[in-house]
């Protein structure tokens, strides 16, 4: 009889603190973290789509914001321009209150050197790069035997290196069974003047999803600041665009005050977009 009202105790005790940690699960605690003060953020990508004119370009403007917060602030008012190297200046002009500044007459030049200013509250913001030409897309090879398992669908896109110069390559895949885009990026030195190739593999992948593959030439400044971000988002599936356990400093410097910097990076690319129906 002990026995049995032991076994009773301990089967209602495991229950009692079962659903305990159930009901506590349920709660949202919310920890009170320091907050700093916003900082602003330069979205400054300047694509070149292959076989475009390449005159419409936008740069986004925002600021930093607290963990819990659910919006991202716009930045409204500021004065954006980028003069190439034969110092033509193109402006941006925001479409009002959305943080988007656009310019229609922008002339993109393969390896033409460009610098962008940014003033926004009585500070000034510079950087300057190059725009980095990218090969084409030449096709697109399907496996079955891909992944940890072998067993897994397996997609690559194949594009020739320029052997005359050192490349530096952004690779982007889109799915239509992911949210955020994945990238990965890749420099030419085991494959010099050789054809090249991105690989993609996911276990959700099924037949009939589709596929964007974008190839961007990039310099090697933002390579290496690619492979740092990249780096610190691993445990996020390859996506830049999560919250980082540190802050990454670009290439945009500010002139008015050093310590006071932008987040964000400019740089001009060429891209090349290919679309695929997985079998």
């Amino acid at each position: 009889m002990a026995n049995k009202l032991l076994k009773i105790v301990s089967l209602f005790l495991i229950t009692f603190i079962t659903s305990f940690t159930f009901i506590s699960c349920e709660d949202v605690v919310e920890i009170d973290l320091p907050t700093a003060a916003p900082r602003l953020v330069i979205d400054a990508s300047i694509k070149w789509q292959k076989g475009t004119l390449g005159n419409e370009q936008t740069i986004k403007l925002s600021t930093t914001t607290d963990f819990y917060s659910s919006t991202i602030p716009t930045v409204s008012g500021a004065t954006v321009y980028i003069t190439d190297g034969n110092a033509i200046q193109y402006d941006f002009n925001e479409i009002p209150g959305t943080g988007n500044y656009v310019c229609t007459n922008f002339n993109p030049e393969i390896r033409q050197s460009y610098t962008l200013t940014v003033i926004y509250d009585s500070q000034i913001y510079m950087a300057t790069e190059a725009l980095i030409e990218v090969p084409t897309i030449d096709s697109v090879e399907q496996t079955e035997d891909g992944g940890f398992t072998g067993n897994e669908k397996e997609v690559k896109f194949f594009y020739q290196d320029n052997g005359l110069v050192s490349n530096f390559y952004l690779e982007e895949y889109n799915s239509s069974f992911t949210t955020l885009p994945e990238y990965d990026v890749i420099d030419d030195s085991f494959f010099q003047g050789n054809q090249m190739f991105g690989l993609y593999t996911n276990e959700d992948m099924k037949s009939d999803d589709t596929l964007q593959f974008t190839l961007h030439g990039i310099s090697e400044t933002y390579y290496n600041y690619m492979n740092i971000l990249l780096g610190i988002a691993g445990g996020n599936g390859g996506s830049p665009f999560q919250t980082p356990p540190a802050t990454v400093r670009g290439n945009i410097v500010n002139q008015t005050n050093f310590n006071n910097f932008a987040l964000g990076f400019f740089r001009l690319s060429e891209i090349d977009t290919m679309n695929y129906v997985v079998e």
